[in-house]
C-alpha cells in the first residue's frame, strides 16, 4: 500500500496496511535541511517543489502539503541583487524594495515606499468595494508570500487564480506520482481578514462595528473558495483550511461561531462539492470548540495542540470527536524539540499511534509545524515506528 493510499483509507475512516504519516514542515526547516537556497525555495515553484519532495523522501512521508502557492516563472528576473548577512539572505529588488530571507525563517519585506499602506483602515473600508486591496503590501505579502500578484483575473479578493499558482502542484506531483498524497492550502476566510487589517485591529474591529466585519467576511469568502475549490479541481487529494487565528484565547467559542464558523462551512461545502477530502488546521486552544469545528463540515481536525501550545489531549479527542472527523497531529512540538533521546522521541510517538489508532482515522504528525530546528533524526524515526507497532 502507498501513503496515497494509506492516507485516503485513513481520512474515510477506513483501515490501512498501518497508521500513515505526514508531518507539516516549517518552512526554515527546509532551508536548513536541503540543499537549495532559501530564496530558490521561498520565490520558486521549482525550488519549493524539491525541498518539498527531498525531504518527504527523507522521511518517507505518506503525504505533502503544498502550503505555499506557485510563483511567477520570471520572479526573480527582478532582483537586482542578492547578498548574504549574518541574519540570511537579503535581496534587492529592481523597485528599490528588499526582502531578507532568514536562513531558517520565512521571509521578511519591505518596500521602497516606507509610506505605502501595508494595512487596510477598518474605519473607511467599504465592503462592497475591495479592488484596492491588492496594493496592501502587507496583505498580498502575508497572504499570498509574495511581493506582488501578476496575471489575476480581477482586483479585489482573489476570483481566480493565475495559472502560475498550479506550478508547486504539478512539479510536486510530477516527482511523486500517484504514490504519495498531494494536499493543497488555502487560508480560511478569518486569516484573510487578520491579514487584511493586522492582528490587533481586526480583533478590536470585531466588538466595534460586528455587522461590517460580517460584510467583509463575506467578501473575503470568495478568495478563499475561489483557491480551495481550484485546487480542487485540479487534482489534489484533499485541501486544508488554514485557519490559524481561530482557536482560543484568541476568539472565544462565541465569537469562532459567528465570525468563523458559517465561512468555513462555505469554503468546506464548496471543495466537498468537488468530491475531494477537505480538513482544517487550527492552532492553539481548540478543546472547547471541536463540536463547533465539525459544524463547519470540515471532515478532518489537524494539529489538536497539546499542553503547552493548547489544551487537547488526543484520547480526550479521539472520544468526542473520533467517530465523526479524521484526526492528524497531537505529537507535542516542543517535547520534540526538546527530546535529547531516540527514547524519548520513540515514547512519545508511541503514545500517539496506541491512543489515535484503534477505529482508524488518525495520521500520525506534530500538532503544529515541525520547528526550523528540529533535529531530522528525530523525524527518520517516525515512519518506522508506525510500522512497526502502527500496523492495523
Amino acid at each position: 500500500m502507498n501513503g496515497q493510499e494509506r492516507i485516503a483509507l485513513a481520512m474515510r475512516h477506513r483501515l490501512p496496511d498501518r497508521a500513515p504519516v505526514m508531518c507539516q514542515l516549517a518552512i526554515g526547516h527546509y532551508f536548513l535541511n536541503t540543499p537549495l537556497k532559501p530564496h530558490e525555495i521561498w520565490f520558486t515553484s521549482e525550488g519549493f517543489a524539491e525541498a518539498l519532495v527531498q525531504l518527504q523522501r527523507r522521511y518517507r512521508f505518506d503525504g505533502i502539503l503544498i502550503n505555499l502557492p506557485g510563483r511567477p516563472p520570471d520572479l526573480l528576473e527582478q532582483v537586482q541583487s542578492i547578498r548574504n548577512t549574518d541574519e540570511g539572505e537579503l535581496l534587492t529588488w529592481r523597485n528599490g524594495d528588499v526582502t531578507l530571507v532568514p536562513w531558517d525563517d520565512n521571509a521578511q519585506h519591505r518596500p521602497a515606499d516606507p509610506g505605502r499602506p501595508a494595512r487596510a483602515s477598518f474605519e473607511s473600508i467599504d465592503p462592497d468595494d475591495l479592488d484596492f486591496i491588492d496594493d496592501l503590501r502587507g496583505y498580498v505579502w502575508n497572504t499570498y508570500h509574495v511581493p506582488w500578484l501578476d496575471g489575476k483575473a480581477a482586483p479585489g479578493p482573489l476570483a481566480e487564480p493565475p495559472d502560475y499558482f498550479f506550478d508547486t502542484i504539478d512539479r510536486v506531483r510530477a516527482k511523486v506520482g500517484s504514490a504519495v498524497s498531494v494536499h493543497g492550502e488555502v487560508f480560511s476566510p478569518f486569516t484573510h481578514y487578520m491579514e487584511l487589517f493586522g492582528y490587533e485591529p481586526a480583533l478590536t474591529s470585531l466588538l466595534e462595528d460586528p455587522g461590517k466585519a460580517l460584510a467583509l467576511l463575506e467578501r473575503l469568502t470568495v478568495a478563499s473558495a475561489s483557491w480551495a475549490v481550484a485546487q480542487a479541481r485540479h487534482g489534489v487529494d484533499a485541501v486544508l483550511i488554514s485557519s490559524a487565528f481561530a482557536g482560543g484565547p484568541l476568539l472565544s467559542p462565541r465569537m469562532y461561531k459567528r465570525y468563523v464558523l458559517p465561512f468555513e462551512r462555505r469554503v468546506a461545502e464548496a471543495v466537498k462539492a468537488e468530491g475531494v477530502p477537505v480538513y482544517t488546521h487550527t492552532c492553539g486552544s481548540i478543546g472547547d470548540r471541536l463540536e463547533l469545528m465539525l459544524e463547519t463540515h470540515t471532515e478532518g481536525i489537524d494539529t489538536l495542540d497539546p499542553p503547552p501550545l493548547g489544551n487537547v489531549e488526543l484520547k480526550d479527542a479521539k472520544a468526542q470527536i473520533g467517530e465523526r472527523a479524521f484526526i492528524k497531529g497531537n505529537m507535542n512540538a516542543v517535547e520534540l524539540l526538546m527530546a535529547a533521546s531516540a527514547e524519548q522521541v520513540i515514547a512519545h510517538a508511541t503514545d500517539c499511534i496506541h491512543t489515535g489508532i484503534p477505529g482508524g482515522g488518525y495520521i500520525l504528525s506534530t500538532a503544529c509545524s515541525v520547528a526550523p530546528r528540529m533535529q531530522p533524526w528525530k523525524l527518520e524515526l517516525l515512519t518506522p515506528l508506525a510500522e512497526e507497532i502502527g500496523r492495523y
